[in-house]
């Protein structure tokens, strides 16, 4: 018997559990985010967390604060910060439209998940608006009801 064979893309998306919970997200946008090099050796290796994480406008650009990119094992003295403010990068016109929906309130910049795409680690980022307290226990019966039919479909076959 041969060993089985690590998945590549086991490790290249990171994603946001509490954002669909928490939020109503409306529009997504692909972002890029600039890094350094050992904040994409700990991404590509699964050590990033972004539940925590939100975006914020300042002086024209767009920025990714409380994200948690874990220090790369193998670094040396260049090692990077884990919950250094990174920048992210959209078009003009993105950032513009971003700056108007939160301008006018009520909503938030929230990134779904983090993931590869080729050799370049992109940020899909939502404008959310907040759902209450008997929204999400809504959502929660919801799933539940559905989870449940699901199995007594696949119980009959």
């Amino acid at each position: 018997m041969s060993a089985q064979k690590k998945d590549a893309t086991r490790y290249t998306e990171v994603r946001n559990a509490k954002a669909l919970r928490d939020y109503y997200v409306d529009e997504r946008f692909e972002a890029g985010i600039a890094l350094k090099g050992t904040e994409v050796k700990s991404i590509r290796a699964g050590k990033a967390q972004i539940s925590d994480a939100f975006g914020r406008i300042e002086n024209g650009e767009l920025w990714l604060h409380n994200a948690h990119i874990e220090q790369y094992a193998f670094g040396n003295i260049n090692n990077h910060d884990a919950r250094r403010i990174r920048k992210l990068l959209l078009h003009a016109h993105q950032i513009r439209k971003i700056a108007q929906a939160l301008n006018a309130g009520g909503r938030a910049l929230v990134p779904l998940r983090m993931y590869f795409k080729d050799a370049l680690v992109k940020v899909e980022v939502g404008l959310g608006t907040g759902k209450k307290l008997f929204d999400k226990r809504d959502t929660l019966k919801k799933k539940a009801v559905t989870r449940d039919m699901d199995k007594a479909v696949k119980f009959r076959r």
